[in-house]
């Protein structure tokens, strides 16, 4: 099996950009083991190639990758080929026209709280239609829903939407992996398309001496979305928000999902003080196999209900934790650790992600010793251009946003802008892993639970 990022991004095995990759060998090892693990593993249980399949090429569709939506589709064709044309129908009236003169992207959505309003979006919401729901199977249909709901809506998600999987025939194991399914491909999509627009920008990468870290922790610095159309194939209750039909199936799954009525829920984006509960039961960490502590990677993990429920599913788990690991805290060479945790929380704040806003925000402080100016960003949102007066970390904030909306809006002309503030390539691909990993990130946090005011806190 060829790297499926390099595949996509159009790159081969020794090229200059596939080398600079190699700088992470973890990542580029683990993104591919998360395919394997997340697409095509051994035993698939209930959760069937054919689905697997259809929920990717659909995904990579409302990405607007068209390399991947082929990629994906020819997948799906040997196992369904109806099932394929039924994705193509499904995404030919959902997706976002580009061609169009303002052409419309997410992320879309609505803040619980008051003191965001403001920032509200709306946008189109997927109702399955009769034709490809009979050709799909409800289960399956169900599952296309809530991979438009992450893609375009992640910071709507809600409890009821568990409930409503679960009500349609998922498993709590189930749910967990089709949540990390579609995370995960908002991750590989966006890097294999910032690769490309950096393989295809002028000037056109050569390997470099990767660069050392452009900030230290005493804080020396070196060198969007709109509304959306209806489309066909929508459906929206009266106020556009799709909650009548996404509320009513939490009475009939009972205690399976955990609703919060006395949460101290936080109102505004801030750095630090916030923790995360689920919506679906964890596994208890007395219950925890040999594999799923051996998935979390670092002992202490089995105490936090976020990692012990991803450990529902371990091997994608362990995938994407030691992915994780290695685009953020190797730094023999590259981008600094603090603009690795800006290009985190410029992704974050764009999703709504309050909670890992919270975390990486505090943690690109501490790298840079810069609070003021991180929590500037974090008040004032990531609209383009960004005005933090640094040249490196506008240029970070502003690609990280681009590679972010949906579909990605990075191209040659951010790589141009982040070599202009004095970046290399290898640094240019820390700043893509950073931001496309808080893709997949943030779209676990927001679709499985949601975040808590407390005195302290921090999960990755």
């Amino acid at each position: 099996m060829p790297d499926i990022i390099n595949l996509l991004a159009g790159l081969t095995e020794g090229d200059p950009l596939d080398r600079l990759r190699d700088h992470r060998p973890q990542a580029k090892e683990n993104a591919q083991l998360s395919f394997e693990a997340l697409l095509e593993p051994e035993e698939p249980g209930d959760f069937s190639y054919r689905d697997r399949y259809v929920i990717a090429a659909f995904t990579a569709g409302l990405l607007g990758s068209t390399a991947g939506e082929e990629f994906y589709r020819d997948l799906l064709r040997d196992e369904d080929e109806a099932a394929a044309w039924a994705i193509a129908e499904l995404l030919d009236d959902t997706v976002v026209d580009l061609d169009a003169t303002n052409p419309v992207r997410g992320p879309y959505g609505n803040y619980g709280s008051a003191r965001l309003v403001a920032e509200n979006v709306n946008g189109p919401w997927l109702s399955v239609g009769a034709k490809a729901r009979d050709t799909l199977g409800p289960v399956t249909s169900a599952g296309i829903e809530f991979a438009h709901l992450l893609v375009l809506h992640p910071r709507d998600a809600g409890p009821e939407d568990l409930a409503r999987l679960l009500a349609a025939g998922w498993d709590e194991d189930g749910i967990v992996t089709l949540a990390q399914l579609i995370s995960f491909l908002n991750f590989q999509i966006r890097l294999s398309a910032g690769l490309a627009a950096l393989l295809h920008a002028p000037a056109a990468a050569e390997e470099q001496i990767p660069s050392r870290p452009l900030t230290s922790a005493d804080g020396r610095a070196g060198g969007s979305s709109g509304a959306g159309s209806s489309g066909a194939g929508s459906g929206s209750g009266a106020d556009g928000s799709g909650t009548g039909a996404r509320s009513s199936a939490l009475a009939e799954v009972g205690a399976r999902v955990k609703t919060y009525p006395d949460l101290a829920r936080p109102e505004v984006f801030q750095q630090s003080g916030l923790g995360w509960v689920p919506w679906i039961a964890p596994v208890a960490e007395a219950d925890l196999t040999e594999a799923q502590r051996d998935a979390l990677i670092e002992a202490g993990r089995a105490k936090n209900p976020y990692f012990r429920l991803l450990a529902r599913d371990p091997a994608a788990l362990r995938a994407r934790t030691l992915t994780d690991f290695d685009i953020f805290f190797n730094v023999s060479d590259g981008l600094g650790r603090a603009e690795r945790e800006l290009a985190a929380t410029a992704a974050s704040r764009l999703n709504g992600c309050l909670f890992c806003a919270s975390i990486h925000s505090d943690r690109a402080s501490e790298e840079s010793g810069r609070r003021d100016l991180v929590q500037q960003m974090l008040d004032t949102g990531t609209d383009e251009p960004s005005h933090l007066g640094d040249p490196v970390w506008d240029a970070v904030v502003d690609a990280s946003v681009a590679l972010s909306l949906t579909p990605p809006a990075f191209g040659p002309d951010r790589v141009a802008a982040l070599r202009d503030a004095g970046l290399t390539d290898a640094d240019i691909i820390d700043v893509l892993g950073g931001a496309a990993f808080f893709n997949w990130a943030n779209r676990l946090m927001l679709s499985l639970g949601e975040p808590e005011l407390i005195a302290s806190g921090k999960t990755r």
